[in-house]
């Protein structure tokens, strides 16, 4: 099985992500990671997707992905040459005397504490997957009350493969 990353530049218009979600969906495909957001110009939006599955079908994804007509842009975001980042957010709970711990371990991983409630503390984090996994791990010395990512997005490294739309 192998793992691709591809960043749409699409149409800011509405139901675009509905017709890229369509086109996996009515294929079988399976989306891991699904991330859209404007970009600096209004028009357009950027999506980063990511994909599982074997070579000849991540090939025909993104030949069918090519044929939809808001899409306006397609790169895939190999390792090295991008650069990829997630965002997690983790409510632990925590009485005062767990507190210090729980923010010693989010020092290690240079994670944020975003919000101290009498019986909870969130943690906010940036960075590759591994890394969230690897906060996950140390915090599942606690419990867990709630858990949400964002999923992966990227950009390619440079400015060399820039595409500029009208």
């Amino acid at each position: 099985m192998e793992r691709i990353v591809l960043s749409l530049l699409v149409d800011n218009t509405a139901g675009v992500l509905s017709r890229v979600a369509g086109l996996f969906s009515r294929r079988g495909y399976n989306i891991e990671s699904l991330t859209v957001g404007v970009t600096a110009d209004e028009r357009y939006s950027r999506m980063t997707v990511v994909s599982v599955g074997e070579q000849e079908i991540l090939d025909q994804i993104e030949k069918q992905l090519r044929k939809l007509e808001d899409v306006r842009d397609i790169k895939e975001l190999k390792p090295g040459h991008s650069v990829y980042r997630e965002l997690i957010l983790v409510k632990v709970r925590a009485n005062a005397s767990e507190r210090q711990a729980i923010s010693a371990i989010a020092d290690i991983f240079r994670a944020t504490i975003v919000d101290v409630g009498r019986d909870s503390l969130t943690v906010m984090l940036t960075g590759d997957q591994s890394k969230l996994d690897a906060l996950i791990n140390l915090l599942g010395d606690y419990e867990i009350l709630e858990l949400a990512r964002t999923g992966l997005t990227g950009l390619s490294r440079g400015s060399d493969d820039i595409r500029y739309l009208p």
